[in-house]
């Protein structure tokens, strides 16, 4: 497995590091913007953050890539590769749920269909969390897997979701101007794996007041986004890309080996992500069954070079 992320070190700057990478958090490396001194073809490396989204550095959409030592973490025998392709992506899951845990008791709700949000509902059981799990699917073959994932219930953006607040403990009330609004009940604790403008929307207000909020979807500008549940119920928004160095059973780890560890733990029907595989000279067809999920059935789309 390579962890594509840029660190100092990668970048060439030895045991120089930014205060993220010095933490162990190359996701945020603060040298991103800056070519750093490992020279690349003569010149300097390139700015960047990730392998893939680099100049000098492409991604693995080939028969081969260039890593440092650093980013790599071997793959234990026992796992099949199906698995082993999907520790990337779960691996943001765990890194959410141990930095973000749910409390003990509190009802947990996870917004999404995709990988991530599978991701987030199998890290939040694998590494302990027994409470009440929501998740919210757009469709039946996506609710499936949720609660293959760990799901206890899963309901679809709408009335149903409506629903569950209302179970909650949450009062419906109609203002004068704008949406309903809820009072009381809510979740405490939301990992929106979207990252849109109708998903941090929801997020903010279906979260119980002095609730937190996990962002894993990928939100840039967001237009017309009521931000009065942020201060008016006291939330707690919290970011988070990537992986890194996780206290996981009193050692330091990476969240690789973390994740490595919880699969052979709990493997359970994880591989169910995985729903296609092409060869690399398929590309098309697989990019075309990726944006169209609807028609494909897609969730996890993998190139075999």
């Amino acid at each position: 497995m390579v962890d594509p992320m840029l660190s100092c070190r990668v970048r060439g700057y030895g045991d120089d590091l930014c205060p993220s990478c010095s933490a162990g958090f190359p996701s945020t490396c603060e040298r991103g913007g800056e070519e750093g001194p490992l020279l690349v073809g003569g010149r300097n490396l390139s700015r960047g953050l990730t392998i893939g989204y680099h100049r000098d550095l492409p991604g693995g959409w080939g028969t081969g890539l260039v890593a440092h030592d650093s980013q790599l973490f071997p793959v234990p025998q026992e796992m099949h590769d199906r698995v082993a392709v999907l520790v990337e992506p779960l691996s943001i899951g765990v890194h959410a749920a141990l930095k973000a845990p749910p409390r003990p008791g509190e009802p947990v709700l996870v917004l999404g269909s995709g990988p991530i949000a599978m991701a987030a509902i199998w890290a939040l059981r694998a590494t302990g969390f027994e409470g009440y799990l929501v998740a919210q699917a757009k469709r039946p073959g996506e609710a499936k897997l949720a609660r293959a994932m760990g799901a206890d219930d899963v309901v679809q953006p709408g009335p149903e979701a409506r629903q569950a607040l209302v179970e909650t403990g949450a009062m419906a009330y109609q203002p004068i101007v704008g949406p309903e609004v809820f009072s009381g009940g809510g979740f405490p604790l939301i990992y929106d794996c979207v990252g849109s403008r109708e998903s941090l929307d929801q997020a903010l207000r279906y979260a119980a007041p002095r609730g937190r909020v996990v962002m894993l979807g990928c939100a840039a500008r967001i237009r017309s986004l009521d931000l009065t549940f942020l201060w008016a119920r006291e939330l707690e928004v919290r970011g988070f890309i990537g992986y890194g160095r996780e206290l996981w059973r009193g050692e330091e780890r990476h969240t690789f080996q973390v994740t490595f560890d919880l699969l052979a733990e709990r493997p359970g029907s994880v591989d169910r992500i995985l729903t296609h595989v092409f060869p690399l000279d398929q590309y098309r067809e697989a990019l075309t069954a990726a944006a169209n999920r609807r028609l494909s059935g897609a969730m996890k789309v993998a190139l075999a070079p």
